[in-house]
């Protein structure tokens, strides 16, 4: 599994890279567009949705609601500043705000929702919805004086998050021991969650220092610090819902590593909270 997991990391990431840096805005937004279509799809088996034309029909409707906003507003002025934009990402906020009680909570606060596939499919529009105004408002950022500095804050976002995922799974396995939220996610734990922040400060300061990124040390502080606990709470929070759905990956598209959900889970969270802070409160 671990060869695999490798092997298909070495695969997508240049692929991502590129996608970052070569794609124009419009050509990024469609590919979002269509990775967000199959986290709806996934999103389906959490909901509750058991019939495959039912999951179908999510990502469909999925696909046009996003496509709809996107068309809404003029191309190349995806400003994080447009109301639409803007409200996605303060949704975000609220939004996992929500799910940080809803997981310290579990499995008690499963009660409000368990019986509900209204509310657990709101729950992912409320999770992909804003993920892909992120992802569109970060790539547009400062391109019309350099049409590479939202892909640097971008990359810089998935650094980290993989930064973070990566430092604890290798401090959980030589120093776990005391479980971080064993009603979710009993594999985690809280050695791993200090070493995966450690190793966002490692990347944090590293970006900071040789990357062509132009913000103070201490607003890229506090907006990596909060992206990081974040992406942890993007995790947690799709376990929970795996949990109470009874199956181990969100899905099998890619191998090793499960499904599309189980790859972005900490990006949902992140690149938006990321994202809301850097570019409305800072």
């Amino acid at each position: 599994m671990l060869k695999y997991r490798i092997i298909t990391a070495l695969i997508l990431i240049p692929i991502v890279i590129a996608a970052l840096f070569l794609l124009p805005p419009v050509g990024f937004a469609i590919v979002t567009l269509i990775v967000c279509m199959l986290a709806a799809w996934e999103w389906g088996q959490l909901a509750g949705l058991g019939s495959r034309n039912q999951r179908i029909w999510l990502a469909i409707l999925c696909g046009f609601l996003l496509a709809a906003m996107m068309l809404s507003i003029p191309a190349y002025h995806q400003s994080a500043q447009l109301p639409l934009v803007s409200g996605s990402l303060w949704a975000a906020l609220a939004w996992w705000c929500v799910a940080l009680v809803l997981v310290v909570g579990y499995p008690a606060s499963a009660a409000f929702w368990r019986h509900s596939r209204v509310l657990r499919i709101l729950f992912g529009v409320l999770t992909i919805v804003p993920f892909f105004w992120g992802m569109v408002a970060l790539r547009q950022y400062g391109y019309a004086e350099n049409p590479h500095t939202g892909a640097w804050w971008l990359l810089y976002v998935m650094l980290l998050v993989w930064g973070a995922d990566s430092g604890a799974y290798l401090f959980g396995k030589l120093f776990g021991k005391h479980k971080l939220a064993p009603k979710v996610s009993p594999g985690k734990t809280w050695e791993g969650f200090i070493g995966g922040l450690l190793t966002c400060a490692l990347i944090a300061w590293l970006f900071g220092r040789y990357a062509p990124l132009t913000v103070q040390p201490s607003v890229l502080l506090i907006c990596s610090v909060v992206a990081a606990l974040a992406s942890v709470l993007g995790d947690l929070t799709e376990s929970m819902f795996k949990r109470e759905a009874g199956i181990k990956d969100s899905g099998h598209m890619i191998p090793g590593h499960g499904g599309i959900l189980d790859r972005i889970d900490s990006l949902t969270a992140a690149v938006p909270v990321f994202a809301c802070l850097m570019l409305l409160v800072y």
